[in-house]
């Protein structure tokens, strides 16, 4: 449903992008947090408005094939599919399914902080 084409056409979706970079601007977003935004590929008047999501549990699975160019060299090409294992329908993966933008605010800090603070109570410093 995305077109991951290199010269992907936007066209239909310049209003939204707008209307979505204006509030990021007006309102600002939090220290080390950008947006993810992915866009269905379908007509203007196809697209359903906006969702802010989370980002789904999936994965691609890779695959590499093996080619030969026209000057007799091997290479391999990196393809492979996307498999979702969520079934939720407040994911990006479930937005874009159903016609929607799908805006997703992301950072970098994968800490589990739960099991910092679980660690913290084991007796790490006691060597024995």
């Amino acid at each position: 449903l995305l077109d991951m084409n290199w010269n992907a056409d936007f066209s239909q979706c310049t209003d939204f992008v707008r209307n979505i970079t204006l509030n990021v601007l007006q309102n600002g977003l939090p220290h080390g947090v950008v947006l993810n935004v992915n866009i269905p590929k379908l007509k203007r008047e196809e697209i359903k408005g906006v969702k802010v999501c989370r980002q789904a549990r999936a994965h691609w699975e890779e695959r590499f094939d093996h080619r030969v160019s026209p000057h007799g060299r091997n290479y391999y090409w990196l393809t492979g599919k996307f498999v979702c294992e969520d079934e939720g329908t407040d994911t990006d993966v479930w937005a874009l399914d159903h016609g929607y933008i799908s805006v997703v605010p992301i950072h970098a800090d994968l800490t589990h902080y739960p099991t910092v603070e679980q660690l913290n109570t084991w007796k790490l410093n006691e060597i024995s």
